[in-house]
């Protein structure tokens, strides 16, 4: 099983109370299983209105369930950001 990071940003990050933290998940809809598990609540509401990188690419409308994690990858979480 691939061992990520998760790194929050904004609202994420402060749902979360941390910036980042290792998961084990073969794809980001399993990571994302794991994130809702470990931090129920404000962060589950905040993840629906969130984008999200792998490995620095954008995964935009694909399924999360097909979109592959590889070991030592980084899932960045990012909320929509007011300003530019």
């Amino acid at each position: 099983m691939p061992k990520v990071t998760v790194r929050y940003w904004a609202a994420a990050k402060a749902a979360a109370g941390v910036a980042e933290e290792p998961y084990e998940a073969a794809t980001l809809a399993e990571a994302l299983d794991e994130v809702r598990e470990r931090h129920p609540g404000e962060l589950e509401r905040v993840l629906r209105r969130c984008s999200f990188l792998v490995d620095g690419d954008p995964v935009g409308t694909r399924g999360h369930e097909t979109v592959r994690l590889a070991d030592g990858g980084t899932v960045e979480v990012l909320p929509p950001f007011a300003g530019g």
